[in-house]
This record gives C-alpha cells, sequence and structure tokens, in this order.
C-alpha cells in the first residue's frame, strides 16, 4: 500500500496534495500535471505508478479518484513553452497549474521530486514520490489519462502520425512520419534532437 503521506496528518494538516507530471519524453504535445487531495482514508489497490498501469487500469482508477477526491486539477504547458524554457521548469508550471486550478487549497504538498513555491504551503519534494504516495500516484494517473484524451485528440487531426499509439514519444512510425511529413509547428518540440533537425512543415 502506498501511505507515505499518512505520517504528516496531524490538527493542522488535514488536506494532503500530491501532484505529479505526464509527458517529459514525448518529441509533441504538452506536459501536463496534476494535482490531487485524497480523503485521508480512502484507498484503492489499482492506483500506482501510473507507468505500471494497462490503459484500462489507469482509465479505471482515473474514474473512481475524481469521483472520491476531495479536490484536482490539470495544468497543461504547450510545445512552444517547453521550447522557451524547457522541459524541467515546464513541467514545475504546469503543477502549479495543477494546484491553482484545484477548489480546495491543501495543507500541505508532496511533489514527486520537483521543489516547488505555492503560496505559503510547505511542499515536500518526495524522490519517488508515485512510488511511495498515493496522493502522487493518483496524481500520476490523472496527468497521463488527460494527456493520453489530449493525444487521442490530436490523432484525428494528424493520423499520418500514429498519435493515438506513440502519444508522441519518438517510435519508429513517429520518426518516419517526421521524415517524410516534417513537425508540426507549434506542437513538436523543436528543443528535442529528433525534432529540430527535421524541416518544418507547416499545416
Amino acid at each position: 500500500m502506498l501511505n507515505y503521506e499518512e505520517q504528516f496528518y496531524n490538527n493542522d494538516i488535514k488536506l494532503i496534495a500530491g501532484t505529479d507530471e505526464a509527458g517529459r519524453g514525448p518529441l509533441c504535445g504538452p506536459v501536463v500535471a496534476a494535482a490531487v487531495i485524497l480523503p485521508k482514508d480512502y484507498h484503492n489497490e489499482l492506483i500506482n505508478d501510473s507507468k505500471k498501469l494497462t490503459d484500462k487500469q489507469r482509465e479505471k482508477a482515473f474514474l473512481d479518484i475524481i469521483k472520491n477526491a476531495i479536490a484536482y486539477g490539470i495544468g497543461y504547458v504547450d510545445s512552444v513553452t517547453i521550447d522557451k524554457i524547457n522541459i524541467y521548469e515546464a513541467s514545475r508550471k504546469a503543477m502549479l497549474i495543477a494546484l491553482n486550478n484545484m477548489k480546495i487549497k491543501p495543507d500541505f504538498i508532496i511533489t514527486d521530486c520537483m521543489p516547488l513555491k505555492f503560496e505559503n504551503t510547505n511542499v515536500l519534494a518526495l524522490p519517488h514520490g508515485d512510488a511511495l504516495c498515493e496522493c502522487i500516484a493518483a496524481a500520476s494517473i490523472l496527468a497521463k489519462v488527460c494527456r493520453d484524451h489530449y493525444m487521442n485528440l490530436i490523432d484525428k487531426k494528424y493520423p499520418q502520425y500514429d498519435f493515438k499509439h506513440n502519444k508522441g514519444y519518438g517510435t519508429k512510425k513517429h520518426l518516419e512520419a517526421l521524415d517524410k511529413y516534417g513537425p508540426i509547428e507549434g506542437f513538436h518540440r523543436f528543443s528535442y534532437g529528433p525534432v529540430s533537425v527535421k524541416k518544418i512543415k507547416l499545416f
């Protein structure tokens, strides 16, 4: 059971938010972060690091998390911003957006090893947090599912890149499409090596 956060509950800390991101590695699309406050007594055996779950498991966990969460928020930072400020800072920005998008503010925040400053709230940047804290693992699932849904929509506009299956990662089919069609301006990350060497293709 992921229960590292339980040690922090006390009279002053009743609402703990976990936050995590999805989409640092892909060659295109946004980095997406989620922040979530779970009830203290909430547990779901499906909740784990999103990378360890199947698509079906993530979707099922996603629905249960948003149904039971005290509050949650999602943050998107687009590829143009990623190219301007780098993926690390874009991930931090997405987490802050997610935290600001929650209707209820937390008493304490635990991130997956990302230092943050959020209002006057204490923040713990926990290495491997998604493997230790249920709230961070839950955030990783929300972020991953939201990003996957976004990429599925983009796939309908640009099916030649196979975004529905690769979600923007540098698969063989994606790289072949980059060679044939070029990157999509405003969507591919031109600061990433496999993209920066390609010719810009305008759609």
